[in-house]
């Protein structure tokens, strides 16, 4: 037959009760503070590694935004040298052929050298036209020299050719006295007209001599990779 508990033995079973409630809680609350550390803990450095990979993007970003203004900065200041270079040495150039225009005015003060000249340009004209009968247009104030110069030029041609020209001075297309000399030659009954003068011989020499002339004073373009 069973005993009923006594007071105290009630009381002493209650307590037993209560202790391993408050253990069985404190084991549940040590277990959840590990788990929400540990989740913490895996929160933590996920957020981390996203912050360091966005900041690690940003700074890319404008590392290559930066490098990039500083080729279009470093290509622009390069090209603005490049044309001031290019622009000094088209003035440079300028000049060199300005004074050679300036000289024209002396050719013709010499008159045995410039009837030679004109007899050589008046020449070249029956050559390249080839005809029986040729006109030319020369300075007023040439004539005399013009005439002595066709007489010498219609005998040489005579002379190579074996054919006879007549040269005739066109008094009616003469060239301005303030232009610096020259012809023009005029075949086909007017339709094609040589010109002969100074100012024109010297355009075909500035462009011939042009990159003979950059070279020697500029030196080689070390970048030119074909030659004539």
């Amino acid at each position: 037959m069973a005993h009923a508990l006594t007071d105290d033995q009630v009381q002493g079973e209650l307590q037993k009760m209560v202790a391993f409630i408050k253990q069985e809680a404190h084991e549940k609350s040590r277990e959840i503070k590990i788990k929400a550390d540990e989740d913490f803990a895996v929160e933590k450095s996920k957020l981390v590694r996203q912050e360091t990979a966005a900041i690690d993007a940003q700074f890319e970003r404008k590392f290559k935004q930066a490098e990039l203004s500083q080729q279009i900065a470093r290509s622009t200041v390069t090209n603005k040298t490049r044309l001031q270079v290019l622009a000094a040495r088209q003035d440079l150039l300028e000049n060199i052929f300005e004074k050679a225009r300036e000289k024209l005015a002396d050719v013709p003060k010499d008159e045995k050298r410039y009837s030679d000249i004109l007899k050589k340009l008046v020449l070249e004209g029956l050559y390249a036209l080839h005809e029986s009968s040729i006109k030319i247009g020369a300075r007023k104030k040439d004539i005399d020299l013009l005439n002595e110069a066709i007489v010498q030029a219609s005998q040489e041609y005579k002379d190579n050719s074996g054919q006879e020209v007549k040269v005739t001075i066109d008094q009616d297309n003469s060239i301005p006295d303030e232009s610096h000399g020259g012809v023009f030659i005029i075949g086909t009954g007017g339709k094609i007209t040589i010109n002969n003068t100074l100012e024109e011989r010297l355009k075909i020499i500035e462009a011939d001599s042009l990159p003979t002339v950059r070279e020697s004073v500029f030196g080689q373009n070390p970048r030119r990779r074909f030659y004539d």
